[in-house]
């Protein structure tokens, strides 16, 4: 292989670590460096240059063995970061969620951006309540005619726009809804992982309030990691994969006697 083709194959890899890395440390808020070099199986010297790179782009600040992101514009960074990955996949995946929510019932949704074109469609299965620990959930549901809201309080944390905390655990373990929609960071095996302990109670006492529990992931999310263990796969009634999650993985999830659901191409 010449030197242009080599350069190009480790831009894309670059371009890919910057992407998972910028990923996980605004779901989690703040990372320490040897964390991300393990959630990313890399050396700490590469995510030492690949933080150096991102903080001259001012996408996220480096400091003190760690990165964070930038608290001025987390929020809207986050949101609009997070919205714009896999786009099309989370169309495809929200259009078939819909087909497991109906009229009358409790929907809890929790913060992940996997679920955000949901919203759109969510009047069409009106009335509904709708419970969930996400600002952007509530925004964009306050108008909508026949949507009961119920937000879940607790500590505000701005890299999510949602709450989170012992508060929001201890509110949500006195709720039941007839069905919960969410995402996490990566599949790896048979289970669910997430990069923020802090998430995965949240979204562990969601499971525990409902009746009925879908899983949206997009195919990137079974190459991905992260260090905590949410649940297994087995513990959804549902799986909802996008159309490009390879043959081999679904396969493999049906094997394990769960129901897997795979979104049509998004037109």
């Amino acid at each position: 292989m010449d030197s242009l083709g080599q350069n190009g194959k480790a831009a894309s890899r670059q371009a890919q670590r910057h992407r998972l890395l910028t990923e996980a440390v605004m779901a989690a808020g703040t990372m320490t460096i040897e964390d991300l070099a393990k959630t990313l199986n890399v050396s700490v010297m590469t995510v030492h240059r690949d933080l150096d790179q991102l903080e001259a782009q001012n996408v996220l600040r480096k400091s003190r063995g760690a990165a964070t992101a930038l608290p001025s514009s987390t929020v809207e960074s986050n949101d609009a970061y997070r919205r714009a990955q896999q786009r099309s996949e989370k169309v495809e995946l929200t259009a078939a969620a819909l087909e497991f929510i109906q009229p009358g019932q409790t929907v809890m949704l929790d913060d992940s951006t996997t679920l955000l074109p949901l919203l759109d469609h969510l009047g069409a299965r009106a009335p509904l309540t709708v419970v969930s620990n996400s600002l952007s959930v509530t925004n964009s549901l306050v108008d909508v005619e026949d949507i009961q809201l119920v937000l879940i309080g607790g500590e505000y944390r701005s890299w999510c726009n949602a709450f989170m905390g012992q508060m929001a655990v201890d509110a949500i373990s006195t709720l039941h809804a007839d069905v919960l929609v969410m995402s996490t960071s990566a599949v790896i095996g048979d289970a669910c992982y997430h990069q923020q302990q802090d998430t995965v109670s949240i979204k562990r006492a969601m499971m525990g309030a409902a009746s009925s529990r879908v899983l949206l992931v997009d195919h990137t999310k079974f190459a991905r990691r992260a260090m905590f263990r949410l649940c297994g796969l087995d513990e959804f009634d549902h799986v909802v994969v996008d159309s490009k999650t390879p043959d081999e993985v679904v396969a493999s999830i049906r094997a394990r006697n769960i129901d897997v659901t795979v979104a049509q191409s998004a037109p």
